[in-house]
């Protein structure tokens, strides 16, 4: 017998649990669309983080017990509804997320936009010409899309294997042993110490302007 299985205490009549409402499903879907963490989403619907869980943990047993073939189980079925919703609405916003950030780590993001009219010298005509500032790539999304992607290679725990060697060759017994948690906080600094515009620290996008002769 699955786990799935278990008895449970009896649901009042009329299909869905007392909690689960139409209205509290759809708050924790928009919540977790947005992606705050499940705690935030539970509060957001008024009910508590546990009640959240279990539902969610009702619905993936559920949906595990179908992909192995076991026959559908109508009294599950709102978890498994509630728990598929939400897994997309967090993906989503997992996607969103880093859409963001590669945006920012390619550059190219507008800040400013000016728009000047004058009059052509030649033809006499009023034109209007408009230029935009835009931000430089920014190593810095990259570097924090790696440390959480590629933790075992990139993360902030990851284990420095450099051996240092002669010409590619093996160790000279002459040389001097290197400290190479030293050597990656020298390097950690030096990388943070790149200055950034203002602009760029704070996240500020200014306003576009509007310049008239």
């Amino acid at each position: 017998m699955s786990a799935r299985r278990k008895s449970r205490r009896p649901e009042p009549a009329g299909g869905r649990p007392r909690l689960l409402s139409d209205e509290v499903e759809a708050r924790l879907v928009a919540a977790s669309r947005t992606g705050v963490a499940v705690e935030l989403a539970a509060e957001m619907a008024g009910i508590a983080r546990s009640t959240f869980l279990a539902w969610l943990a009702r619905g993936r047993a559920e949906a595990e017990a179908r992909d192995v073939g076991e026959a559908p189980d109508a009294g599950e079925e709102q978890y498994l509804v509630l728990y598929e919703k939400v897994r997309t609405a967090r993906a989503t916003a997992a996607a969103r997320a880093m859409a963001n950030i590669r945006r920012v780590a390619d550059g190219g993001i507008v800040t400013k936009v000016t728009t000047r009219k004058f009059r052509d010298p030649e033809t006499g005509e009023i034109v209007e010409e408009t230029t935009e500032d835009r931000t430089a790539p920014d190593w810095r999304a990259d570097a924090w899309y790696l440390e959480r992607q590629h933790r075992e290679h990139y993360g902030k725990d990851a284990t420095l294997a450099v051996e240092i060697t002669g010409l590619g060759g093996p160790a000279l017994h002459n040389e001097q042993a290197v400290d190479l948690a030293a050597l990656a906080e020298r390097l950690n600094e030096s990388l943070f110490a790149v200055e950034y515009p203002p602009e760029l620290e704070d996240g500020r996008v200014v306003e576009a302007e509007i310049v008239d002769p």
